[in-house]
């Protein structure tokens, strides 16, 4: 990981967890918020790592990835910039067992422990906002768990697509066809055939290491009722952190 020095510095309030803070509270963390690039493949921490930094994307999307002993792994969540990376740090259990993986490049702002446990100890609306996440985040890995046991793989394609182009708010991504296997937990071939389907019906197009979404209401039709579960339960517990407040 570098400290980023583009060329135009991204506001803090893309993401929307910094979006949503009073002016006051946000006046008071802006000083401490440092931006920083988050590469492709980066790493940002493994199972087990004690956390340093609370990380707060404006653009791009991480994954929470949980790897077996025998080094087969599936993703368990996305992150993009409604949400922050790092809940260990302010839940109390310092450290979780899965890793956090960036999986299309982006940039945040992160922010100490040290500063991160100031805040929490003042009860303020970062507190607030961090904790409906937290929420938030359990019911994706709810959702999550039961759609990986119940749905076809074609159903669960479907859903990784729409979640993680909500997450970059683009109609295409880059990424591989091996490392969707990967993220779900399935065989390569799997992840083939059903994106060959995908594409036949006219949703999606593939070209290499590109994945293109044509057909959005078509490809809501075909996706399982896990996508919609996900998004309306985190859409109500974080509707207030959308929008730039001007006051507590």
């Amino acid at each position: 990981m570098t400290k980023s020095h583009p060329t135009t510095t991204p506001d803090p309030r893309l993401n929307q967890i910094l979006a949503a803070l009073p002016a006051a509270d946000y006046a008071r963390l802006r000083p401490e918020l440092e931006l920083v690039e988050m590469p492709r493949g980066w790493t940002m921490s493994e199972s087990g790592d004690h956390v340093t930094h609370l990380h707060f994307p404006t653009s791009g999307i991480v994954s929470l990835v949980y790897a077996l002993e025998d080094g087969a792994s599936s993703e368990i969540a996305l992150v993009g910039n409604e949400g922050l990376i790092g809940i260990s740090i302010y839940m109390g259990g310092e450290s979780l067992p899965s890793s956090t993986e960036v999986q299309c490049a982006g940039q945040a702002y992160r922010l100490s422990r040290r500063v991160m446990k100031r805040e929490f100890a003042l009860g303020g609306q970062l507190q607030h906002l961090a904790l409906l996440y937290t929420q938030a985040l359990i019911v994706q890995t709810s959702q999550m768990a039961v759609c990986n046991q119940h749905h076809a793989v074609e159903q669960r394609l479907a859903r990784w697509i729409l979640m993680s182009m909500d997450r970059l708010h683009s109609h295409k991504m880059s990424i591989t066809q091996e490392r969707i296997s990967l993220m779900l937990g399935v065989r390569r071939e799997s992840i083939t055939v059903a994106a060959g389907a995908l594409q036949k019906d006219g949703m999606i197009e593939r070209t290499r290491g590109v994945i293109k979404l044509v057909d959005r209401p078509r490809l809501e039709e075909r996706v399982c009722e896990c996508y919609l579960a996900v998004k309306h339960e985190c859409e109500r517990l974080m509707a207030h952190a959308g929008t730039p407040r001007s006051d507590a």
